[in-house]
Parts: structure tokens; C-alpha cells; sequence
């Protein structure tokens, strides 16, 4: 795996959905899924920042890997704030889409976008260490006789 490193401020952000485009592309990643998949790595990641480092007073980094083995592009995105799985966290319901936006409580959104607009959504806290892990199945070109 590919690992870059970034300040752990939202000035960083623009650096890894570069990254996490181009390498998307480079594997392959057809333009959809990788726009739901920026969308997915840049919710995490805005996260970590303002919530997990923000808002506990701590400055860190995030870590970018990448990697493309045959059929799946994966993306992980690892930070040392406090301990948070996004997983555990409680998703909307039918009843808070019926709602009218204005009447919506804030938050959950992000989350909801994150894990349903990737193929496979993992969290595990390993050494200290969240890891956010992001996987899409990229589709074989036909090819061509």
C-alpha cells in the first residue's frame, strides 16, 4: 500500500481527494463510483479533523493508503484522535428522510453517505490507530478481439 501523510487540518483535504482521484483513475475506477467514493473519503476524513482532532484539542496527522489489487480499489484513511467507529454511530430513518429539511436534525448525514455510497465500509482501531477503510469493485474493460 501506498501511504502519504497529511496535516491533520482541513487545508489537507484538497491534497487527499487529489490523491484518492488520481488513484482511483489510475485503477481503473469508473467516474461514478469515484465521485461517491471523494464523497465517502472526504466526509471521514473532514471528520477526523474537526471532530476527532478539532474538537478534543489535539493536532495530528491523517494517513492516505491506497491500494489496487486485481478487482478492488481500497482506500485507508488512519488517525490517532480519540477512538470513533463511524459504524457504531446511529443512521438516519425512514421517518428523518420523510421529515422536511429545515425539520432534520444536524448530523448523521455524512455518515449515512459514507457507508452507503461505497462497496464495502470497514472500521477497526488497531495500535492506537483508527482506520476508516473504503473498497470499490472496479469493473473489468471488455476486451476487445
Amino acid at each position: 500500500m501506498q501511504r502519504i501523510t497529511f496535516a491533520g487540518t482541513l487545508d489537507a483535504l484538497d491534497g487527499i481527494r487529489q490523491v484518492v482521484k488520481a488513484q482511483a483513475q489510475q485503477a481503473g475506477l469508473a467516474r461514478k463510483p469515484t465521485y461517491s467514493l471523494l464523497l465517502a473519503v472526504d466526509e471521514i476524513a473532514t471528520n477526523i479533523i474537526t471532530h476527532g482532532y478539532g474538537e478534543n484539542g489535539l493536532e495530528g496527522c491523517v494517513d492516505l493508503l491506497t491500494d489496487y489489487s486485481g478487482e478492488c480499489f481500497t482506500v485507508v484513511l488512519e488517525d490517532e484522535a480519540p477512538a470513533f467507529d463511524p459504524m457504531a454511530h446511529k443512521m438516519p430513518t425512514p421517518e428523518f428522510f420523510a421529515k422536511p429539511l429545515e425539520e432534520r436534525p444536524i448530523g448523521g448525514m455524512g455518515i449515512h453517505l459514507t457507508i452507503n455510497g461505497v462497496d464495502k465500509f470497514s472500521y477497526e482501531y488497531v495500535g492506537g490507530r483508527n482506520r476508516n477503510i473504503f473498497s470499490m469493485h472496479v469493473a473489468e474493460l471488455p476486451s476487445v478481439n
